[in-house]
């Protein structure tokens, strides 16, 4: 009875050690959260204009201007930005994404997968770690990003991938991130990188009629990689604010469970103490007897 009395009481203080990391846990990303959110708060409406605007300016222009970032060919390379975190502990946040990433090259790519021709380059070492180990052709050069997050960084991995598309290393590129809603909301979007979608034209819509000043040529020249630049980086700092998110919310139900369990621990612990207890009254009282007889 003293080795089960024991044994329950390690285990309570087990839980109640967890408990604290988890709490801790919890503080410590409800802080960051609160910096990242912010971060994509100001930064999704100002990315979104830009992506509209240049998908609108590469609908618009008709013939004599040829736009590299904007070529549409045959897909037979393909290359995928998995966006996803350097840690665990945030739930099923880095599963569901390299769930979609799989997901999308089975219903997109599985051609081009098939011949080998379809490669990853990942911003977050668990993306990295469990895409490399499933078999995928992964890249680590930009897993480390988080390390050091900001947009100088984030842009190094966009303008190479820009330069890969240009010199026709890839014919499609797409980024797999979760796109942040709340501490408790994330969607997870394969969304277009390059080519530079068009804008679908509504029955009977008009051409948007713009003036480009300077030349048309020199503006896109100009205009298209620091957009681009500025998608990969929405696309970061979504992921970075999800994932924080994702674990606030993860450590406060480990700690709701931890309370559960801490009650049943406890509820058991005192029957087992007062199992205990009575036993040794009977004892006791049995000892006694035996002696007056």
């Amino acid at each position: 009875m003293a080795g089960q009395l024991k044994e329950v009481r390690n285990r309570i203080k087990s839980v109640q050690s967890t408990q604290q990391i988890t709490k801790a846990m919890k503080m410590v990303s409800a802080a960051k959260l609160r910096r990242a959110q912010d971060s994509i708060t100001q930064m999704r409406p100002y990315a979104k204009k830009l992506q509209d605007m240049l998908s609108n300016i590469v609908s618009s222009i008709e013939g004599g201007v040829t736009l590299k970032l904007a070529e549409e060919r045959t897909i037979e390379k393909v290359l995928l930005i998995v966006v996803t975190s350097d840690r665990g502990l945030c739930g099923g946040y880095n599963a569901n994404i390299i769930k979609l990433a799989k997901a999308t090259i089975a219903e997109k790519y599985q051609a081009q997968f098939n011949k080998g021709n379809v490669a990853i380059w990942n911003i977050g070492k668990k993306g990295y770690e469990a895409l490399t180990k499933s078999g995928y052709k992964t890249n680590e050069s930009y897993k480390d990003i988080f390390l050091n997050l900001k947009f100088e960084t984030v842009q190094a991995a966009a303008q190479a991938a820009m330069k890969a598309f240009e010199n026709k290393e890839f014919d499609a590129i797409e980024i797999i991130y979760s796109e942040f809603k709340n501490a408790a909301t994330q969607a997870f979007v394969a969304e277009p990188f390059l080519p530079i979608p068009k804008v679908a034209k509504k029955a009977g819509a008009k051409n948007t009629d713009f003036i480009f000043e300077p030349a048309v040529e020199t503006l896109i020249e100009e205009l298209m990689p620091k957009i681009l630049n500025t998608q990969l980086y929405k696309a970061v700092l979504d992921g970075n604010a999800s994932e924080h998110g994702a674990r606030m919310t993860a450590m406060d139900k480990a700690s709701e469970n931890a309370n559960e369990l801490l009650k049943s621990l406890k509820i058991s612990y005192n029957r087992a103490r007062q199992a205990a207890i009575t036993t040794e009254l009977t004892e006791i009282v049995s000892g006694a007897a035996a002696l007056q007889g």
